[in-house]
């Protein structure tokens, strides 16, 4: 069956690097370690693991960064190589190796037994108990399994999810992958394919508004107005009670679609800091804003992004990183003088909701029914036409998108647009 497979090629990231950086993000794929291809389905690694045949898969940012040749070497070795990618991922269920570990251990720790038809979401995290390694590590046992301390260990290959990891295979293909159990999320008959390929990337938008620590009133602003930046500003809308939420997006239907979703104010991200100023009544020094708001949520993560949430975060405030950074270059002295938390909020896991911890993904399928996040879906492609997907997923904002997916085996009418 046909499938996309990323190579560990020296000169091709460096190709795609290079046209990138002159063409834009998602025109490498034709030169970069991306290539169409036959490939196999991977093999069941052990009892827990189920086979699921991908329906849609997403495009994810940190996707485009891998392809772009510009991800991190912090990944270097948290990643193996040739791996199918694609980490946002509903499909059906195929087959299992044996039904799941049915200890009385919390739900965390184990999965639910799904039978062959059973329509899935996938939380690709590979953290201990995908990794057969027991006792799993703190983070892992009380289900922070974003927090893993073992994922460059165990009996499969190293990967930090599944769509970097070359045993599991990934969402970009035909042939399907394999995920343990506790990976695996049923989706409600009511959430169409759309709204259920929206899950993983609104699970790690509900982990950051719940990081975020939002007291009632706070002033938030969120700098992005990708699929990011909106599923994070439904999810603050939906989880949080701030006095006054402002996003800050560069392109008018990302505008129009954070006001549908909760924010107060949508304006432009060059404008973004004078509407906190106005609303903090703060003054501007040394290119900082003398109050700020409460919690600034960062949702794009470049050097320029950092530097402008800094600026426009109160003192003693907190920059929460969404979107990937990678290395930056960045002046410091504000957080230091200004005493101000700078903070990641990676992937998922469990969160605290009320006196009870909940799933991420739990938390993430309301999330989605509730703001209809279906509809941030512009346009299905085959694998056939990966360069055109790639394409049109680099430059979604500029061409009035918002996430590109990969449609695997077609079932409804909505087609590929181009």
């Amino acid at each position: 069956m046909k499938g996309l497979l990323v190579e560990r090629s020296v000169p091709r990231f460096a190709a795609a690097r290079l046209v990138s950086s002159i063409t834009g993000s998602g025109t490498s794929a034709g030169v970069g370690p991306l290539r169409l291809t036959d490939v196999e389905a991977p093999a069941l690694p052990g009892p827990g693991w189920y086979r699921v045949r991908p329906l849609l898969a997403g495009i994810c940012g940190s996707d485009l960064a891998t392809l772009d040749g510009r991800s991190s070497r912090y990944f270097e070795d948290i990643v193996s190589f040739p791996f199918v990618p694609g980490h946002e991922v509903v499909g059906v269920v195929e087959e299992a190796y044996a039904a799941p570990d049915s200890s009385d251990a919390p739900r965390a720790l184990h999965g639910p037994a799904l039978a062959p038809g059973t329509r899935v979401v996938v939380e690709p995290v590979l953290g201990c108990i995908a990794r057969g390694i027991d006792p799993p590590c703190a983070s892992c046992a009380e289900g922070r399994v974003g927090g893993c301390q073992r994922i460059a260990f165990g009996h499969i290959a190293p990967g930090l999810q599944i769509g970097f990891c070359a045993d599991t295979g990934g969402g970009w293909s035909q042939a399907g992958l394999v995920a343990h159990g506790v990976q695996l999320h049923p989706v409600p008959e009511a959430l169409s394919d759309d709204d259920a390929v929206m899950i993983e990337p609104t699970a790690c938008a509900v982990h950051a508004a719940l990081a975020a620590g939002v007291e009632p009133g706070d002033t938030v602003a969120v700098l992005g107005g990708g699929t990011v930046g909106l599923t994070t500003t439904a999810a603050l809308r939906q989880l949080a009670t701030p006095g006054t939420l402002l996003v800050g997006a560069k392109y008018g239907h990302q505008r129009e679609l954070a006001g549908e979703l909760g924010a107060d104010l949508a304006v432009s991200p060059e404008q973004l800091t004078r509407a906190v100023r106005r609303r903090s009544r703060s003054l501007t020094s040394s290119g900082h804003l003398s109050g700020g708001a409460d919690i600034v949520v960062d949702c794009v993560g470049s050097a320029e992004s950092i530097s402008q949430s800094l600026a426009m975060v109160r003192p003693r405030g907190r920059v929460v990183l969404v979107g990937m950074p990678g290395k930056t270059s960045l002046d410091l002295a504000s957080l230091w003088h200004r005493e101000v938390s700078l903070v990641g909020a990676y992937a998922y896991g469990c969160e605290r909701s009320g006196a009870a911890d909940r799933r991420t993904f739990d938390i993430a399928m309301e999330v989605v029914a509730a703001a209809q996040l279906g509809r941030l879906v512009s346009a299905r492609y085959p694998l056939e036409r990966f360069e055109e997907a790639v394409s049109h997923a680099g430059a979604a904002g500029r061409r009035g998108a918002t996430k590109i997916v990969f449609e695997m085996h077609p079932r409804s009418p909505k087609g590929p647009a181009s």
